[in-house]
C-alpha cells in the first residue's frame, strides 16, 4: 500500500513537471557599411521549429527608392568566412566589388528575396528584392520554410553573414552606368545593362557572437547580441507545493487507516 502511494506522488510530480523545452534560437547581426555607403542596420536570424528560418532586417542609409539585393553568405561546412577588409579591393579602384568580396564572405547561401525562390539562382532577382523607401530605409521580415533552405542552414546560423548590395557612388540618388560603369557580376551572369552601383556591396554583417545549439535550463546571454532562451525543466514552486500537499494528504489518509485498524 505504501509503495502505491509513493508511486502516485512520483507520477503526479512527473505530470506537473514541464518537460525540457527547446526555444527558438536567434542570432543577431550588425550591418556595417562597405564602400562608403553610409548604410547600417541590424538583422535577427531565428531558427524555428521544423527547421524554418525567420529573417528580420532593418537598415537605413541606403539608396532611396532603389532595390537592394541581399543575401546570406557563407556555408554550412564550418569554413571561416567574414566581412571583407579594405585589402580586398584588389584592383585598387576604391571599391570592393562583389567578386572581390566573395573570398571573404563566401558564395551566396540564401537569397533574401521578398517572395518565391531563395536559392542562389535568385541572387540577382532584383524584381523580388526589397526596395528602400524615400528615406533610404529597408524593413524585411520573412519566414523561409525548411524545404526551401540549403541543408544545414539553421544548424549553422553562426557561420553565415548578411550582405546588402547597392551604393550611390556619384551621389545622384540612383543607380546609373555613368558612375562606375556596368556590373561585371551581372554581365558574368548573362545580364547586361545593370549598373555596377547596383551590385557593389553596401553593408556586411557578421554574427554578433557564436550561438550554441538550443539547450534547456535557463538560457544563454552572451552580452554581444546573440541569445538563447528556453524553459527550465525543473518543477516550478507551485508544482512542488502541489506535490507536497498531495503527499501530506496521503500521509494523513494512511495514518487514519492505521488508527482505524488498531481500534478494531
Amino acid at each position: 500500500m505504501r509503495t502505491r502511494w509513493i508511486m502516485a506522488v512520483a507520477a503526479l510530480a512527473l505530470a506537473v513537471t514541464p518537460a525540457p523545452a527547446f526555444a527558438d534560437e536567434s542570432v543577431h547581426v550588425r550591418l556595417l557599411e562597405l564602400n562608403g555607403s553610409g548604410a547600417s542596420g541590424t538583422v535577427v536570424l531565428t531558427a524555428l521549429p521544423g527547421g524554418d528560418l525567420r529573417v528580420r532586417l532593418t537598415a537605413g542609409g541606403l539608396v532611396p527608392g532603389a532595390a537592394h539585393v541581399q543575401h546570406l553568405h557563407g556555408s554550412a561546412d564550418g569554413m571561416d568566412f567574414h566581412c571583407p577588409p579594405p585589402s580586398a579591393d584588389r584592383d585598387a579602384d576604391g571599391y570592393i566589388s562583389t567578386e572581390e568580396g566573395l573570398p571573404s564572405y563566401g558564395a551566396i547561401f540564401v537569397a533574401l528575396t521578398t517572395r518565391g525562390d531563395v536559392s542562389r539562382a535568385s541572387g540577382l532577382a532584383i524584381d523580388r528584392m526589397p526596395v528602400a523607401d524615400t528615406s533610404g530605409s529597408v524593413r524585411y521580415d520573412r519566414t523561409i520554410e525548411a524545404a526551401d533552405l540549403p541543408p544545414g542552414t539553421v544548424e549553422h546560423l553562426k557561420d553565415l553573414h548578411v550582405v546588402q548590395h547597392g551604393i550611390d557612388a556619384n551621389g545622384n540618388g540612383e543607380y546609373d552606368l555613368g558612375a562606375l560603369g556596368e556590373s561585371t557580376l551581372a554581365r558574368s551572369a548573362g545580364v547586361s545593362g545593370v549598373p555596377q552601383e547596383a551590385t557593389h556591396p553596401a553593408t556586411c554583417g557578421m554574427i554578433a557572437g557564436a550561438a550554441a545549439g538550443s539547450v534547456p535550463v535557463g538560457g544563454v546571454a552572451t552580452g554581444d547580441g546573440s541569445s538563447l532562451t528556453s524553459a527550465s525543466p525543473w518543477p516550478t514552486f507551485g508544482a512542488l507545493a502541489l506535490v507536497a500537499a498531495l503527499g501530506a494528504l496521503l500521509f494523513r489518509r494512511r495514518r487514519a487507516f492505521v488508527l482505524d485498524r488498531s481500534r478494531r
